[in-house]
C-alpha cells in the first residue's frame, strides 16, 4: 500500500538495467559492483570466476606448465 512500491514487495517492478553482464547475460542494476573491460561489463562475482579466461580471450595471455629440461 505504498507508492512507490517497497523494493522488497513481490509486486515491485524490476530495477532498471544499467548494463548486461557479458559472462552470465543477467542485468547489472543500480548498486551492483561490476568490472568493465573494453566496453564489456561483468558482475564482480562473474569476473572473479572467469578472470583468467577473460585475460586469455581478450588480451592474448597464455597459460603454460613449467618443466625442467632434463637433457
Amino acid at each position: 500500500m505504498r507508492t512507490p512500491c517497497d523494493p522488497r514487495c513481490p509486486n515491485a517492478p524490476d530495477p532498471p538495467t544499467v548494463y548486461t553482464c557479458k559472462h552470465c547475460g543477467e542485468p547489472i542494476v543500480p548498486g551492483d559492483e561490476f568490472y568493465e573491460i573494453e566496453c564489456d561489463y561483468y558482475h564482480e562475482d562473474c569476473f572473479t570466476d572467469c578472470a583468467a579466461n577473460i585475460l586469455v580471450s581478450q588480451f592474448g595471455a597464455t597459460k603454460g606448465v613449467a618443466e625442467v629440461d632434463r637433457w
